[in-house]
């Protein structure tokens, strides 16, 4: 499913991640409210990696740069952990659960 673009501005000065095209998972879509999702798109657009690894936040710093795939990690509000990857092309960005991948 493609979802629309949104986000709150950013939280590192003049960081606004370009993530292509939205889609999630129908797992994703059937687990998580609009809002976790929205919220989730938001953070990782700005570069709120979640609660990625220390390693892996500062593998997405990195890959800002670089231009390798950026991987985000968060709970919805109901507890439900969920991934956000966006594709080192910054083609396509996509929302799932764990289990998706």
């Amino acid at each position: 499913m493609k979802l629309p673009k949104e986000g709150r501005g950013p939280e590192r000065p003049g960081l606004r991640l370009a993530m292509g095209q939205i889609m999630a998972t129908p797992a994703a879509l059937r687990a998580l409210t609009e809002t976790d999702i929205r919220t989730g798109l938001a953070r990782h657009r700005q570069g709120d990696w979640g609660e990625c690894c220390p390693e892996d936040a500062q593998e997405n710093d990195r890959s800002l740069t670089t231009g390798r795939r950026l991987l985000s990690v968060y709970r919805s509000a109901t507890g439900i952990t969920f991934w956000i990857i966006t594709e080192a092309d910054r083609s396509v960005t996509t929302v799932l659960l764990p289990e998706d991948y």
